[in-house]
């Protein structure tokens, strides 16, 4: 698997989003100002190359899936970014998580429960 570029990211959530659809579809869901088809077209079909997306023909028209799951891709963004700003250290992400974004005693007190949760479990 490979990051994507903030568009096909983009052009993912709406395909995750809508489990299924046309490039017209996805288009649709792009926002102002709309990009051309033939660029959501493109873009498309180089996530399908990627192996992100897979498709159903109807005649000339494609129907576009995603191959990938949401929680798939994010656990491979979120290890990438943990190797590479992190050090791959889980202690140096919470301390930067606590420290730069002012996480309240709430936000706090709800990871310490997930974190004992997670260790009861195992």
């Amino acid at each position: 698997m490979e990051t994507l570029t903030k568009t096909e990211e983009k052009v993912m959530h709406i395909l995750w989003h809508l489990k299924k659809g046309f490039v017209k579809d996805v288009l649709e869901r792009m926002g102002e100002p709309q990009p051309p088809y033939n660029t959501i077209s493109s873009l498309i079909r180089l996530l399908e190359k990627k192996g992100f997306v897979g498709h159903t023909a109807y005649g000339k028209t494609h129907e576009y899936h995603p191959l990938i799951s949401k929680a798939a891709y994010r656990k491979f963004v979120f290890k990438n970014y943990l190797a590479s700003y992190f050090e791959g250290s889980p202690e140096k992400v919470v301390s930067f998580m606590v420290k730069e974004q002012e996480l309240s005693p709430e936000e706090i007190r709800k990871m310490l429960e997930l974190l004992e949760k997670n260790d009861s479990a195992n």
